[in-house]
């Protein structure tokens, strides 16, 4: 589930807005709100618009639009292609209403006010069983294309070997990983409708070939 979101400024790392979150919550991803920030530093114009960075039990999903800078922390077994959906809608939403004032603001957390529309949107998406019905393979191949797009790297990369989150950076073994499970359950799925479209017509040649053979034989 999605469970902190952050938004701030790509150019300086200010922060424009933040989801108001619980104690317990601020408690739990301290660490990760504080890596968010290092993830916010590390930014450049070069950077990947999109990346999911592993971080534990949590991966800290960032999208880059317009000079502002979207990340949520969600559980990993969050389903990728949900967080950034979120993402995009909270970058339609905030351009909308505050696009014209990102460049001017100097204040940070100027924006508190959008922590309303985050908490709105941030429940629409709380329900993964959305996740399972895109199982058909259509939205395979379609996830496929989409995790392909995005970098994905493990938090101990930036704080201890300060790789960086451009464009040219290699895609880590993660991402080679799950493009690889997608592709295994594509051929599956391709498999098991092949069997699905077949099957019936070769049981029926099956017993007319035992009809002949106990009718003439």
């Amino acid at each position: 589930m999605v469970r902190s979101t952050i938004i701030a400024r790509a150019s300086d790392a200010l922060p424009l807005a933040a989801s108001s979150d619980d104690e317990q919550t601020e408690q739990t991803l301290h660490e990760h709100k504080q890596q968010a920030k290092l993830i916010f530093r590390r930014i450049t114009p070069n950077s990947e618009p999109r990346c999911s960075i592993e971080s534990g039990p949590y991966t800290l999903h960032y999208l880059i639009s317009e000079n502002v800078v979207y990340l949520t922390i969600t559980e990993k077994s969050y389903p990728r292609r949900l967080a950034f959906s979120y993402l995009d809608e909270l970058s339609k939403e905030f351009l909308t209403v505050y696009g014209p004032k990102v460049e001017t603001t100097r204040k940070p957390y100027a924006f508190v006010g959008f922590d309303t529309f985050m908490q709105k949107t941030a429940r629409l998406y709380q329900d993964t069983r959305t996740a399972a019905a895109e199982s058909n393979l259509d939205r395979l191949n379609s996830d496929l294309q989409d995790v392909t797009r995005i970098m994905t790297k493990n938090m101990e990369e930036l704080l201890w070997r300060g790789d960086s989150l451009d464009k040219m950076s290699h895609l880590s073994s993660s991402l080679r990983t799950e493009s690889e499970k997608y592709r295994r359950a594509s051929r599956d799925i391709n498999l098991h409708a092949m069997l699905r479209q077949w099957a019936p017509v070769g049981a029926f040649a099956f017993i007319f070939v035992i009809f002949i053979w106990w009718r003439f034989f």
